[in-house]
């Protein structure tokens, strides 16, 4: 590959990365129009790339393609056996199971030619304060009961905690390399926390709010060996305190919607009345696990599935109610009522190897606080993702499932890339880390001088 062409492969990936988490819950379609482009760009790669490209690739990202390319085929075997493609709600018929097996190549072109990491936490920053900025116009000026920036509430809420997640990744991020070139980073990253989660609380998204002590837990496991401990008890302290502020304030609905829920607990367990969000939710559930135990091993299948659940509506085992939805509102449940255990096999996979991977990076980075941030961010996915699949079946959302794949993806070829940089920091010169010097823009030499040495 010439060595322009190879120079701006990398830059091109790098901007890639910053579009797509920046823009995922700010603009309806741009998900796919990223997409798109990466493919496109993936293509030239193909073309271009030489076999030192591909060579650095190892049996991790073949993991990590396995599993995305298992959880693809199984539900495009199950769309061929039942003949109906997924039907989301709002927004029709989608085939949706072709984007984990597109996903793999974007993999691939990111590893070959990887991203700069830091655009990993300017879009993560970009997202969750516009994020926010929208949840407030719409509840302050507008005044919408949820926030949602036009798309489904749920998804933009919880998309929206894990954006403010990211960007809380991206504080420590600047906090360790204490630079003045990091300020205007440091400064956007803690008003964009705090941005991202008030997005997530204006939507009246409840559900989300379960992955938020996990995630928080990531942080306090990331941040432990960046700041001192006295630090992190008035950051613990801090965040406490402002989401108890947003809790009471009567215009944030938050303490309406805690109450709604325990409401909604007693009539469906003293009185049977089903007809409230929670009973609802417990009716779907109930309705699932009736129609795995009929097909345990590959299920009812795509559409098929809904018009079991008619069934036992009109059977009158169930509420009757339930047929206005499309998914049961639980990730495992909906695949296993649609694609039985084979499904349920697939999806435990693509959260669970990614989560081992970043895990396994986690654990050995004890020596490298940069790695540590990368990899907790990772997990970070996987694990709000499996939280927020307790209560909605997010991966049959259009943003819902590019979110998990992009954002796995990128975090984990920003990661690999960090990864990259450290491993041949000593061999350079030009590369050197040495106590006293700033690692990132060494970091920047490193990959201008990878893209020439690789062209």
């Amino acid at each position: 590959m010439p060595m322009k062409l190879g120079q701006a492969v990398g830059h091109a990936n790098s901007v890639l990365m910053l579009a797509f988490v920046a823009l995922l819950v700010l603009i309806p379609d741009a998900h796919r129009v990223v997409a798109l482009a990466g493919l496109g760009l993936c293509l030239l790669i193909a073309v271009t790339a030489r076999r030192e490209q591909y060579a650095r690739l190892d049996r991790d990202d073949a993991w990590f393609c396995a599993a995305l390319m298992l959880y693809g085929a199984v539900w495009l075997l199950d769309v061929w056996r039942s003949g109906h493609w997924p039907v989301i709600e709002r927004a029709g018929i989608r085939a949706l199971p072709i984007w984990p097996l597109l996903v793999v190549p974007l993999l691939i072109g990111l590893r070959c030619y990887p991203p700069n990491p830091r655009m990993l936490w300017w879009g993560a920053c970009l997202g969750a304060s516009g994020a926010g900025l929208i949840a407030l116009y719409e509840r302050l000026v507008l005044g919408a009961e949820r926030a949602s920036n036009g798309i489904n509430a749920i998804p933009f809420g919880n998309l929206s905690l894990l954006l403010g997640s990211l960007a809380l990744m991206a504080v420590l991020w600047s906090l360790r390399y204490r630079s003045p070139r990091h300020a205007s980073l440091l400064v956007l990253a803690l008003l964009a926390a705090a941005l991202g989660l008030l997005g997530s609380l204006l939507s009246g998204t409840r559900g989300g709010w379960v992955a938020l002590p996990f995630v928080m837990l990531l942080v306090f496991r990331a941040a432990r060996d960046v700041l001192p401990r006295r630090y992190l008890r008035f950051g613990i302290g801090g965040l406490a305190a402002l989401m108890l502020v947003i809790v009471v304030l009567p215009h944030s609905g938050v303490g309406e919607r805690v109450g709604q829920v325990t409401s909604d607990a007693q009539r469906y367990w003293q009185q049977g009345n089903a007809g409230n969000s929670l009973g609802m939710r417990l009716e779907l559930w109930r309705a699932g696990a009736i129609m795995v135990a009929e097909k345990p091993l590959f299920g009812h299948g795509e559409r098929h599935m809904e018009d079991a659940l008619r069934a036992l509506a009109e059977e009158g085992r169930v509420y009757d109610r339930v047929i206005i939805h499309v998914q049961l509102h639980n990730e495992i449940i909906d695949t296993a009522a649609r694609r039985g255990l084979a499904g349920v096999l697939s999806l435990i996979l693509l959260y669970a190897v990614p989560l081992w991977l970043f895990w396994k990076k986690l654990r050995r980075s004890r020596h490298a606080p940069d790695l540590q941030i990368l990899a907790a961010a990772g997990m970070m996915v996987p694990v709000a993702f499996f939280d927020f699949g307790l209560t909605q079946s997010m991966l049959r959302d259009l943003r819902g499932l590019s979110g998990y794949l992009g954002l796995c993806v990128v975090c984990w070829a920003a990661l690999r890339a960090r990864e990259e940089a450290l491993a041949a920091a000593p061999r350079s010169g030009s590369c050197g880390l040495h106590p006293g010097t700033n690692i990132e823009d060494d970091e920047d030499r490193f990959f201008v001088q990878r893209s020439r040495s690789r062209s």
